[in-house]
């Protein structure tokens, strides 16, 4: 679930970022799919972490 929250949280900040740069379609969709990954990443270690302590 973080994972999928961190993809689309990363999403936005993407578009944001590239429409705040007065980027192109192709910029805009670059820096979503780029912030997409790098967020759902690092949801992926969280999950992890979170997982791993509670044993």
């Amino acid at each position: 679930m973080i994972v999928i929250l961190g993809a689309i949280l990363g999403a936005v900040t993407g578009t944001m970022i590239a429409k705040r740069r007065k980027g192109r379609l192709a910029d805009i969709l670059q820096y979503a799919f780029v912030y997409a990954l790098v967020f759902a990443l690092a949801g992926l270690f969280i999950t992890l972490i979170v997982h791993r302590s509670s044993i």
